[in-house]
């Protein structure tokens, strides 16, 4: 029986924090105590340099277990296999706006309309790091699927509505939340992330 453990979201986002806490407590029960920033009165903005996903997520993660916590942060966004990889890690600012969902979805498309190959991947990662300074843990998750020419559905966010998943025949957008849920990188990223974070607890 693992005791429990108090752990720093590297996020202000309720949203996120409550999917989060969600996810994990399927997976550990209610091993993980999750705060907010907010929760621990942590009002600085952590500037994220990283070029890669992990790079991104072990900055937050660091910079709060600086602190004397045990914290978790995550990255994520889609690459396009056309596109060497972008958006990448500029996925939310890719037309310059953060989070200007019909901008960075036009960019996109303007992008691959001479491509034949719209293969692409939202990729999520998810990092903790100790404030003992010990190996953090790194865990990643990815899903497959393809860039249609047209946005389709009516639901999620970002990139969703462009983004088809052959196997359930829909694109992300026209997904119910439990079959994205399912198949989602977040999701697998968290359950790849809970193995490894119970691995390392009963050490």
């Amino acid at each position: 029986m693992m005791k429990k453990i108090e752990v720093v979201l590297a996020s202000r986002n309720q949203g996120k924090l409550k999917e989060l806490n969600r996810l994990l407590a399927e997976e550990l029960g209610d091993v993980i105590v999750l705060k907010s920033l907010d929760d621990i009165g942590f009002a600085d903005d952590i500037e994220e340099n990283g070029t890669t996903f992990a790079e991104n997520a072990l900055i937050k993660a660091r910079a709060v277990a600086a602190l004397g916590y045990v914290a978790l942060a995550d990255d994520s966004g889609l690459c396009v296999e056309a596109l060497g990889g972008a958006p990448g890690v500029y996925s939310a600012r890719y037309a310059g706006e953060h989070g200007n969902d019909a901008q960075n979805n036009a960019l996109l498309l303007q992008n691959l309309k001479d491509k034949q190959d719209r293969a692409a991947a939202f990729v999520s990662v998810f990092a903790c790091a100790f404030p003992d300074g010990r190996e953090p843990i790194v865990a990643e998750g990815r899903v497959p699927g393809e860039i249609l020419t047209a946005p389709r559905g009516e639901g999620g966010f970002g990139y969703d509505p462009l983004f088809y998943y052959a196997p359930f025949g829909k694109t992300f957008a026209e997904l119910s939340h439990e079959e994205k849920n399912r198949i989602s990188h977040r999701g697998a990223a968290v359950r790849a992330f809970a193995k490894l974070f119970s691995a390392r607890m009963e050490e």
